[in-house]
Parts: structure tokens; sequence; C-alpha cells
């Protein structure tokens, strides 16, 4: 992604897993439902056409039922609308505390913050659940108003014959009956399709808000892959660096710097200084720039902090790459990785945790340090990568991967040990973000103060330590020949158990068994039961409205007025019980919610 860093701000990890599983599902359903929209205007249109034919003026009654029916449920759908989004909202703050949560553990656990971390994520879910049970509970209401519709049609259309003399019997009736049942299940789904409607419409102005949030977008940075006629690596004239958009002070000022292929540059400055920041307008990673940064070339970067994937080393390593095992070998030795892989039981096939958790920091780096490595780049940004390792270990890589490997490539490398800046064309010396001095290092040492403070602390710090001898880039590099090691024995090593197993996944059908778990929650069972009882009286109430009618129609000893207030009792009856189903499912769900998230 290349998001700004106040877009960043505003859209949380959580957020953006949010918008991927939920609002995309959502957005991508909606195409489903829309036939359903069109098709069911036209099924009723059909059936009022009908019932004109059949009950004459009377259908204006059935039309004005639903006419109240759509007029009823726009207030609820605003509400609805209304509670969506605040519903999103709230899922977000809660994905949001669990992804830090889960990412932090090992802090979590050496602090002790379990309790309160929980009691966090708990009051959030507690948030989330009040408008989840309003979303619901309108959905509920939906279902129920727009179930109940047929009956009110029915019993509206019937009370205009009484009133308007339209003679009832059965040819007129029956037909009336069979229309209504045709439409009921397109009517009764427009509930599910509201809620569909409004579902989509939140999710896509989600979306939409994501898609639309500023990204990096610097006109003064150019980067070209081939070098064409020119022998610059990277150029930068009169560069002001900032991460904020019109900041008080840039966090780097006025840099002017020419980069060579080839160059081995050195970084140094304390803390704070802007030697990352540097790194990060060269990757075109810094928001604001004014002035001009050129880049040519492929760019590898290596961070202070490891970045690992989680998998095996080689998958590391190659990062999508096609395996040159030739080439391969040479990364592993020239990162000081193969007495590591001896040791791992699987070798290079050994699969790392979340975030490296099995591996040692230094190990982390030199993994890092090899993917660089393998991308075969032209210019490759190594903030600080030995700060990880020992001593010995970090002389062995800057002889052999820095002078070595990289020989010929660009190098821009962040340190804070001084005894591999002889090696280096030119040592940048930063403070408070500009570039103080820029040349050699003897040059350095003999004319900047500063520098040879920066100098003889390091030389205090380290003590009596022997430090190892650094490879001058102007002196000969000696060859050696590469130890020939049979990649397949870093990689299959017998003994020991993968860290990662493979998730349970269970194919075909499932059974009853997740259905008998949902309904175990928190008096599912109960809920279930009722829901199941009011469905199956509303059914029953629908088949006696019928059969009343059916049987009594043409009896002359039942009265019109008696025929159709027994017909509409029948019918409030059984919409009651629709209601009891609607508010029984919506409970049964709610319940079985709270139940299975805590």
């Amino acid at each position: 992604m290349r998001l700004s860093n106040a877009a960043k701000l505003m859209h949380s990890s959580g957020e953006i897993m949010n918008y991927v599983t939920v609002d995309a599902y959502r957005v991508g359903e909606f195409p489903f439902w829309l036939h359903q929209t069109w098709t069911t205007m036209i099924q009723i249109c059909f059936a009022l056409i009908i019932l004109l034919r059949t009950v004459g003026l009377a259908t204006i009654a059935s039309l004005v039922v639903i006419i109240i029916t759509v007029l009823c449920n726009a207030p609820l759908a605003k509400l609805q609308h209304k509670f969506q989004s605040k519903l999103m909202v709230a899922q977000d703050d809660r994905l949001k505390a669990i992804s830090e949560a889960l990412v932090n553990m090992k802090v979590l656990k050496l602090y002790a913050w379990e309790t309160h971390f929980k009691k966090v994520i708990e009051n959030l879910r507690q948030v989330e659940e009040i408008f989840y049970s309003a979303v619901q509970l309108s959905n509920g209401y939906n279902s129920f108003l727009y179930g109940s519709s047929p009956v009110l049609v029915s019993a509206a259309t019937f009370g205009a014959c009484y009133f308007l003399g339209i003679p009832l019997h059965a040819s007129n009736i029956f037909t009336f009956v069979a229309t209504l049942r045709l439409v009921q299940s397109p009517v009764s789904d427009i509930s599910d399709l509201i809620g569909v409607v409004i579902k989509a419409k939140v999710s896509f102005a989600r979306i939409v808000k994501f898609l639309e949030a500023p990204e990096l977008e610097n006109a003064n940075v150019r980067q070209k892959h081939n070098f064409g006629s020119t022998d610059h690596a990277i150029l930068l004239k009169s560069a002001n660096l900032s991460w904020e958009e019109n900041p008080p002070r840039p966090t780097l000022r006025n840099i002017n710097l020419e980069v060579r292929s080839g160059q081995k540059i050195a970084i140094c400055g304390e803390v704070g200084s802007g030697k990352s920041t540097l790194m990060a307008a060269i990757l075109v990673e810094v928001p604001s720039i004014q002035g001009t940064v050129q880049v040519y070339g492929k760019i590898a970067y290596v961070s202070q902090s490891a970045w690992i994937q989680t998998g095996t080393i080689q998958e590391n390593i190659l990062f999508g790459s096609p395996l040159d095992s030739q080439r391969y070998q040479q990364t592993l030795e020239k990162c000081s990785l193969l007495k590591d892989l001896v040791l791992l039981p699987y070798g290079d096939l050994t699969e790392i945790g979340e975030r490296g958790v099995n591996l040692s920091g230094g190990q982390k780096q030199r993994i890092q340090l090899a993917r660089a490595l393998y991308q075969n780049a032209d210019i490759y940004l190594l903030d600080d990568p030995f700060s990880a390792v020992d001593a010995h270990t970090a002389s062995s890589l800057f002889n052999e991967y820095v002078m070595g490997a990289l020989s010929g490539k660009t190098v821009f490398l962040v340190t804070h040990q001084v005894d591999f800046l002889p090696a280096f064309d030119m040592v940048l010396l930063l403070s408070e973000g500009e570039i103080s001095h820029a040349a050699p290092y003897h040059q350095l040492l003999a004319s900047t103060k500063v520098f040879q403070d920066l100098v003889d602390a390091h030389k205090e710090t380290a003590g009596s330590e022997k430090v190892a001898e650094v490879t001058s880039l102007r002196r000969e590099t000696h060859t050696r020949e590469l130890r020939k090691t049979d990649t397949g024995k870093n990689s299959i090593v017998p003994g020991g158990d993968q860290l990662i197993k493979l998730e349970e996944r269970e194919v075909g059908d499932t059974g009853f068994k997740p259905y008998a778990q949902y309904l175990n929650q928190n008096k599912g069972y109960l809920f279930f039961a009722m829901a199941v009882f009011s469905h199956i009286t509303f059914a029953v109430g629908q088949v006696t409205q019928n059969f009343w009618m059916a049987a009594n129609v043409d009896n002359p000893q039942v009265g019109t007025l008696r025929l159709i207030g027994v017909y509409l009792l029948i019918g409030v009856v059984s919409m009651l019980f629709l209601l009891f189903r609607s508010l029984s499912t919506v409970f049964m769900g709610l319940q079985s919610s709270k139940s299975l998230f805590s």
C-alpha cells in the first residue's frame, strides 16, 4: 500500500482487515440481490393487475396497504443505515484492539496486562453489541412487517369489497388468495433485500473512503530501473524532507548528494539526526519532499528491525523469486547462515513463526540480509543491520557481504560502528537534520572535531575489545573457493517437529455439529423451539384462513361480515405468532453471539 502517514492513522490494520473480509463480501453479495429488486416490483405489478380484474376497485385498498407498508419502513431504513454505520466503526475499534493485543502479546504477558486488555476488548465488544442488537431488531421488525403484509392486504381488500358491495364468491376469492400466495415469498424477501442494500451501501462508502485516502505522491522523485547514459545511482538536489505536510521545520533540510554507481556510502549521526528519513526518502516513503530526488536502478532495503514472513527460511530468502541453487548457496555463505541451518531441525525448510519468534535477533537480521542479496539489486540501503549481531559476526558480514558480495553495487550503510568507516568512499555525518560533513573517513577524522568525538566515544565504549580487521574497498578482494554444500543437506535434516502445524479442515458435509454448537449457546435451544413453534403456528393460521374461507364462502348461513371478521381475526393471531417468531430468532442470534465471543 502507498497510504500516506495521515491515511495510515485513519485506517488501522484492524479496519483494513474489516474492509477486506466484511465490506468487500457485502459489496460482492449485492449483485445477487440486485435482480430481486426489479423482479419483485414486476411481480407486484402483475398481481395488482390480476386483483383489479378480480375484485375491481377493491384493489385500491391493496395498493394503499402496500404504500403504507413502504412508508412505515422508510424511517426505520434510515435508522438501520445509521446503526449499521456505527456498528462497522465499533467493529473496526474492536478488531484494532484485538490485533494490537495479539501482535504485542509478549509485552502483555511480560507486564501482566492481560486482564486490563481483556476488559478493554470486552468494553469495545459491549459497544458493538448495542449497535448489533439495534440492527438485528430492525431486521426482525422488517421481517414481521413484510411477512404480515399479505394478511393485511387480504383483510383490507375483503373489507373494501364489503363496503363497496362487491360480491364475494369462490371464483374471485380463490383467484385473489392464489395471487397473494404467488407474491408472498418475494414480498417477504423485501426485508432481506433492504438489509442487504443498506449493508452494501455502508460498506461501499467505507471502501470508497479507503481507496480515496491520500497516497504518497512525490512528483519530485524519479525512479528508473535502467541507468541509460548516466553513471549516477542517486542524486539529491536541495531536498527538504519531512514526514508532515507543511511543517514548521523539515526533518531533513537542504540535502545535496551525488552518488555514483558502485560507491559505498556510510551514514553516521546521533539518534534522531535523520538517517532513517534519508533512507525513506530514497525509497519514496517520505510524504513531503521539496527539491529533487533521482534514483537509478533497482533498490533493496534492509531495515533496522527485521521483517520476517511466516513460512520457511527458504521462502523468506527467495521472496517469490525462482530458486537458483548456486546463487542461493552463495547467499547463505555470504550471510553466515550455513552454521545456523545445520543446527535447525529442517535446515532452510524450518518454518519460522509469526515475526520469527523461534529465531534470535541476529538470525532474523541475517535472513533479511540474505533476502536482499538474493534479489540482485543495483542499490542496497542497509539501515544499521549489524546492531543485532555480535562484533565477530558483524565483522564477518561486513567483509563477506558488504565488501565482497556487494563489491560492484551501490551501498548506503547506516552504522554506529566506526571501525568499518575507513573502507567507505564517503562518510555522511548528519546533525540536526542536515548533512554537516561529507568526506572520506581520514579527511573527516583530520578536519572535523565532531567526527573525532564520535570516533573517540566509540573507542571508549569498545574498551579493550579486539576489533577484527576490516577489508578496504580499494584493497584487492581475495577470492576463495566456495564450500560445495548441497542445498538439499541444508533443506532436509531429520528430527524435530515443525513449529507451524497444518490447520484442521473438514471437507464435505459437516453434519449437524456446527448447528448444535450454535444452538447450545446461552438458551439457544429454548429460543429455537419458540421460533419453530411460532412459525408452525403461523403456517397453520394461514392454512386455517384459507380453510375458513373455502368452507364458508358459499355458505348462506355465514354472512359476509362474519366471513371477513373471522378471516381477519385468524390473520391477526397469525401475525402475532409471526412477530413472536421474528423476536425469538433475533434473541437467539444475539445470545449465541455473546456466548460464542466470550
